[in-house]
């Protein structure tokens, strides 16, 4: 027997697999980081040397009205970290804290306390800056993409003269990867042109992991090349929220470079698709609600095959974690349907119950969480009591041949078949 720990909340459960049986265990390997001036070492390596564009000192200019996008409170972008060098290279052009707006990308989350602000951008910042959320301000409307998604972004953004996006870099279940002109597209947008945006979900390229002729991202790019992004700044973390690399200078350039890097680390080749894949999150606070989960839930996906089973292990201590995505799934009577009504209404949270419809589509779902067994039921998954009874209940489908695969970084690592 193989014994494996698995993160569920704020703790770790175990559980033993066959040998026979088990396939793999599949984790991100890292870089070690010394201290966090190797992290600022890095950030400013990056900074001197930009990709596809002049050093962000010499692109600002004396006088002129700069913008900076960052990331909200529900990523894990280290903003406080990134904002002091920005500003260190503003400085250094003449530009003056009064020339400067930070603006928090909301997207479609919650207006954040003034006290998550302060978490964000550190006390010093916040108090010699102005920083607002995008969605206190107007929208302006610049016109549509090639797509004929409306562009609504935030007045401060639009009326700046240098506009700088920051951001981390990681897998998106549909825009491919995170970061780049994201910062803008949903970050600084209203709802009716990140619901457009998001629409484009529904191709069959708009996948984790695709860039290349994926409708989303490609729109995204667009409203970046509409509005005009003058400097990127990114970074690819590891586990804990450390910086391992920083990628600036060209908003499609250095992103592509970070995509390329962050493929390194967590794009992890399997021979085949497994009987059986187990999956957590990661524990707490990624495995907080089912919302969250589904970004784990469609990694698993990737590397179980027709008819396989996944064991989805999360906590879920705050359950469904989204109203739409709950109303959607209560109102509905199988899964199918999910998918079925978001091709005809396109609504912001139901696009997340469609997409765990679609894994539906693929594998049964046996769920260990804290969740009730009546709502849990209600997603359509098959509610466990432990990992154990799971596994067990799994392999007797298959007469205990089934091969398991093991993925304990559910929402950070993209498992992808080799190709033959």
């Amino acid at each position: 027997m193989e014994n494996i720990k698995l993160k569920y909340g704020k703790e770790t459960l175990s559980i033993d697999i066959p040998k026979e049986n088990l396939f793999g265990v599949i984790k991100a390997k890292f870089p070690k980081i010394k201290d966090n001036e190797s992290e600022i070492f890095e950030m400013k390596k990056s900074l001197k040397n930009p990709i596809g564009t002049s050093k962000l000192s010499l692109i600002a200019k004396k006088g002129k009205k700069v913008a900076i996008m960052v990331s909200d409170i529900t990523r894990p972008s280290p903003s406080k970290k990134i904002l002091p060098l920005l500003l260190e290279e503003l400085y250094k052009s003449g530009i003056k804290d009064r020339d400067i707006t930070i603006i928090f990308g909301m997207g479609i989350h919650r207006s954040h306390t003034k006290e998550e602000q302060i978490k964000l951008v550190g006390k010093d910042i916040f108090n010699r800056i102005k920083c607002v959320d995008s969605n206190k301000e107007k929208y302006v409307y610049l016109g549509k993409t090639s797509r004929n998604t409306p562009i609504y972004l935030n007045k401060s953004l639009i009326e700046a003269d240098i506009r700088i996006c920051t951001g981390n870099i990681e897998y998106h279940y549909f825009a491919g990867y995170s970061g780049g002109a994201k910062a803008v597209m949903p970050g600084a947008s209203n709802n009716k042109s990140i619901e457009n945006n998001h629409k484009l979900q529904l191709s069959e390229n708009s996948k984790s992991g695709k860039i290349i002729n994926n409708p989303v991202r490609e729109d995204i790019d667009e409203v970046g090349e509409i509005l005009g992004i003058d400097f990127l700044f990114n970074v690819v973390l590891n586990e804990k929220k450390e910086v391992l690399k920083a990628f600036s200078g060209d908003y499609i350039k250095a992103h592509r470079e970070g995509c390329k890097y962050l493929d390194s680390l967590y794009n992890i080749k399997i021979d085949e698709k497994a009987d059986i894949v187990i999956v957590s999150p990661g524990g707490y606070p990624k495995d907080l609600n089912l919302y969250q989960t589904q970004k784990a839930l469609d990694n698993a996906s990737h590397a179980v095959r027709m008819g396989g089973t996944i064991i989805l292990v999360s906590e879920c201590s705050e359950g469904f974690g989204e109203s739409t995505f709950k109303d959607w799934i209560e109102s509905s009577t199988y899964s199918k349907e999910l998918i079925e009504r978001l091709k005809e209404e396109f609504v912001l949270g139901g696009h997340k119950a469609a997409a765990i419809a679609r894994v539906l589509e693929k594998a049964d779902i046996y769920f260990v969480s804290d969740m009730k067994k009546e709502d849990v039921e209600k997603i359509y998954f098959t509610p466990k009591e432990s990992i154990q009874r799971a596994l067990k209940d799994a392999m007797n489908k298959f007469e205990n041949k089934s091969k398991v695969l093991i993925i304990p970084q559910g929402s950070s690592v993209l498992p992808v078949v080799k190709k033959k």
